[in-house]
């Protein structure tokens, strides 16, 4: 009889233990995209194409407002001299940042990806971002296992990257994650410790400051051997399993957002530190764990196409300035307001006020930070999340 009842109690365990619902945790870092520059008010850029309004719909509730997730939650640790922590219900507004604990009307892919995550699961979600702008990876988030950076003869020159700030930011992200987990329910209220948490995956988004650093990544010759950011996907490599290591989950699912900045008309430059952030996936050790997923199927071409168009008229105020030989300023003697008049006849020739109209509709920064659109890091975050739950998904099975 005792072995039947304690038969019993053991099966009722393992069935508890079966439908249990941990807490989902996703962990989102990176540099100034992951932070996120796309102003909520090019939302309504969104519904204009068939293919995306569905989207927009669950980006926003029946008031027209931005979606406040029911059972997502997030905590975003962020700042320039000063850091600081905001967090709540996921909506919009956990994008870039001047005060890290006020809303900063724009959004990153954390938006969409939790909503994503808020859908697919019954138990609730909670997001642990940490982003910072103009940081590097051979630098400020350094994984340990790649060693204190080796300062350059330029670096010690111009008096940068010093030795102690080597992997500043990586020990920041991985302090504020402890953090986080060691008390969910001051961020989740939801949270049940009976059911307890699970590191589900990270998403990492970073790059341009690696990719624009000719020193540290200097140009090689058609005929090296070795591609020019191969230290790069060496120090990703690196950084994947030092986190899963100080994280504790050595199989944690790991998203890397593949810089997608000038969509199909990106530069040898981009094209080849695309190769660098996907060649990380491609190793034996992170098959079916680790995914790259591109972003360059999110960069709005339409409104690239205008800001090319804008940076013309850039170059032309500089040619005049310059007095190039091949413009009318030549011999110098324009006076300002002559230069001025000059740029302005030029830009309205150039760019029709229909073109105008759907920039600002559009766009609400710079190339470098994917035009500021909403609808190019509401499209990132879906495909980061779709990409999370089928490693997921394989991995369970």
């Amino acid at each position: 009889m005792k072995r039947i009842v304690t038969f019993l109690i053991t099966a009722l365990f393992a069935a508890a233990s079966a439908d249990a619902k941990p807490l989902k945790v996703f962990i989102l870092a990176g540099q100034s995209n992951m932070e996120g520059h796309a102003e909520i008010g090019t939302f309504d850029y969104i519904g204009d194409d068939p293919a995306t309004a569905p989207l927009l719909k669950q980006m926003r509730g029946p008031d027209g407002k931005p979606h406040v997730c029911d059972h997502a939650y997030i905590s975003y640790f962020t700042g320039g001299d000063t850091n600081g922590e905001g967090f709540g219900k996921l909506t919009a507004g956990y994008g870039a940042r001047e005060n890290p604990c006020e809303d900063g009307g724009k959004i990153g892919p954390e938006f969409t990806f939790g909503i994503t995550m808020d859908a697919a699961f019954d138990e609730p979600v909670l997001l642990i971002k940490t982003a910072w702008g103009g940081k590097s990876l051979f630098h400020d988030f350094r994984p340990p296992s790649a060693g204190v950076y080796p300062r350059t003869s330029q670096d010690i020159k111009e008096n940068r990257y010093h030795k102690a700030k080597s992997g500043h930011y990586y020990r920041l992200m991985i302090e504020h994650v402890k953090k986080v987990l060691a008390d969910p329910k001051r961020v989740c209220p939801e949270y049940d410790a009976a059911q307890g948490f699970e590191v589900a995956g990270f998403v990492w988004l970073q790059g341009w400051n690696d990719m624009v650093d000719y020193d540290v990544y200097p140009e090689v010759d058609e005929h090296s051997k070795k591609p020019r950011f191969a230290k790069y996907s060496e120090c990703l490599a690196a950084f994947i399993r030092d986190v899963r290591k100080d994280i504790n989950v050595p199989k944690m699912p790991f998203i890397i957002g593949v810089m997608g900045v000038n969509g199909t008309k990106a530069d040898a430059a981009i094209l080849a530190f695309r190769e660098a952030m996907t060649a990380p996936s491609l190793l034996p050790e992170f098959k079916d764990n680790v995914a790259a997923v591109p972003t360059a199927p999110f960069w709005s071409m339409e409104l690239g196409a205008i800001d090319e168009k804008y940076e013309q008229v850039e170059q032309m105020r500089y040619f005049l300035d310059a007095k190039h030989e091949d413009h009318p300023n030549a011999n110098g003697k324009m006076t300002k307001r002559q230069k001025e008049a000059y740029v302005k006849s030029f830009e309205a020739k150039l760019i029709s006020p229909a073109e105008v109209a759907l920039l600002k509709r559009g766009a609400s920064n710079a190339g470098y930070h994917y035009l500021g659109c909403a609808k190019t890091f509401a499209l990132m975050g879906k495909a980061f999340a779709e990409a999370m739950l089928s490693m997921m998904k394989e991995q369970k099975r």
